[in-house]
């Protein structure tokens, strides 16, 4: 199962086994959102609902997640927040899932407010509160600000515990990478959990990236195609440890019985290589002995997208021989 390509010090990844292959990704549309509210509790009721149910393109119509918790000191209104990321494949369906999500998640939760957190400059502007504003029914009313020297309209929509400030647009980058993965493949399902919660909490301290699946772990990983017409992707029966010994082609030994994945969406692509080196990093710190003997990431032979993450070049200093 392992090849002989990049080479690698095993002893410096803790006894794991590093596949010689590379995480496929793809181009995407992206934002961020910053949601904030009288408290911090009530910003992060509105940005818990906003990310729900955008754990994939493939259905949800875009991914999306929370991406940190802010400091008064951090937002536009110098109240607590949440800056969020939403992706889609489309700047269309972007501004779509935006307007729908921020309409019916963030208008309607007590005290909070929405501004775009991303610079006028990365991107053209799609409306955040530019057509939500009309539910003011002709009483909402805009101001322009100038902020960091660029002229800003807000529009202040009356509610029934006071208004709702919205920002009118947010700026899209067209850099934004999606499918950015790490599988991690051990002995049991305590170990595999374990293993990709440790990545998880890891990649949540870089700047820039999500994890839009529940707790940022994926069990359903798929691959392209089905044997009914009707579907585009299937389960990966290849990391399937019940398939092994029926399925046409298995990567899994006698020992794995329990594999689990993290993908990752990120600004650009350096972003997405600095998350899933430090997954990289949080699971070889806990060596072997905690489980996960393997690691090795989804692709289709590059057909799938122009990103191609390495992992043993992603590994932290010392692991590449």
């Amino acid at each position: 199962m392992e090849s002989q390509g990049t080479p690698y010090d095993r002893a410096a990844t803790g006894g794991i086994q590093i596949d010689d292959t590379f995480a496929e990704a793809f181009p995407m549309k992206g934002t961020r959102l910053i949601v904030t509210a009288h408290t911090l509790e009530w910003a992060r009721h509105a940005a818990v609902a906003t990310t729900g149910f955008a754990t994939s393109v493939i259905a949800c119509g875009c991914e999306a997640a929370i991406e940190r918790e802010l400091q008064p000191g951090e937002t536009p209104d110098g109240r607590p927040g949440y800056a969020i990321l939403i992706f889609s494949m489309s700047g269309k369906e972007l501004a779509k899932q935006i307007e729908r999500r921020v309409g019916q998640c963030v208008l309607t939760c007590p005290t909070t407010a929405v501004y775009a957190g991303l610079p006028p400059e990365a991107g053209d502007a799609v409306p955040l509160g530019k057509n939500l504003r009309f539910f003011g029914d002709g009483w909402q009313t805009s101001k322009m600000i100038e902020v960091n020297g660029t002229p800003t309209r807000y529009w202040r929509v009356p509610v029934m515990d006071g208004e709702f400030v919205a920002q009118e647009t947010t700026p899209v980058t067209t850099k934004a990478v999606g499918g950015g993965n790490l599988l991690f493949l051990a002995r049991d399902t305590d170990a595999a959990l374990a293993g990709a919660e440790a990545a998880v909490a890891a990649m949540k301290k870089v700047p820039n990236v999500i994890m839009p699946f529940p707790g940022g772990v994926v069990r359903s990983g798929s691959k392209v195609g089905s044997k009914y017409p009707a579907l585009g992707a299937s389960t990966n029966d290849a990391y399937c440890p019940s398939l092994r010994g029926l399925a046409a082609h298995s990567e899994l030994d006698a020992e794995t019985r329990s594999v689990m994945e993290i993908v990752i969406d990120g600004l650009t692509d350096a972003d997405v290589a600095n998350a899933m080196r430090a997954g990289l990093a949080a699971i070889i710190e806990r060596g072997v002995g905690a489980g996960v003997t393997r690691v090795a990431a989804g692709n289709y032979g590059g057909k799938l997208g122009p990103f191609h993450f390495h992992l043993r070049k992603l590994l932290p200093q010392g692991g590449v021989a």
